[in-house]
């Protein structure tokens, strides 16, 4: 049988020293309640959580026999666009928003999945626009809880 996953705990909530394993997810996968994993070191696993939830780089599972697997956020595709100034960042950040277009806001720049579409639209903004690999972690919406101005 599979072992169990029930409990998530946030970055700096769980013996992260301890953790059996690591499991490394792109952000569709960081984003379940349920879900068939294999930990880097090949373990197969049932994500089995009671509600969908977000798991960021450094979180922890809880396995059902007391082992502890960590998160780790997996490199994708992204692109990063960067504006000559604040006005310009959040005239790109409204156009993204208004396509619903999944963004991580970072130093002076906003990272997307890599869209050539969309690309070219921040380009066609202005925007310096530049391909990475990279974690990808999307603001978590209005009503998600935590952050803010």
């Amino acid at each position: 049988m599979t072992p169990r996953i029930g409990r998530a705990a946030p970055a700096g909530s769980w013996p992260a020293r301890a953790a059996a394993d690591t499991v490394t997810l792109a952000w569709d996968d960081r984003y379940r309640r349920r879900l068939r994993l294999v930990t880097d070191g090949g373990e197969a696993l049932l994500l089995d959580l009671e509600r969908p939830r977000a798991l960021a780089d450094g979180d922890g599972l809880a396995v059902e026999d007391g082992r502890w697997i960590a998160v780790a956020a997996a490199p994708e595709p992204v692109a990063e666009a960067r504006c000559g100034d604040a006005q310009a960042l959040a005239r790109l950040a409204w156009h993204l928003g208004n396509r619903h277009v999944p963004v991580q806001l970072i130093d002076n720049a906003v990272r997307f999945r890599h869209d050539p579409v969309i690309a070219d639209m921040a380009a066609g903004l202005g925007a310096e626009v530049a391909r990475r690999e990279a974690p990808f972690h999307p603001e978590r919406g209005a009503y998600a809880g935590g952050g803010g101005c």
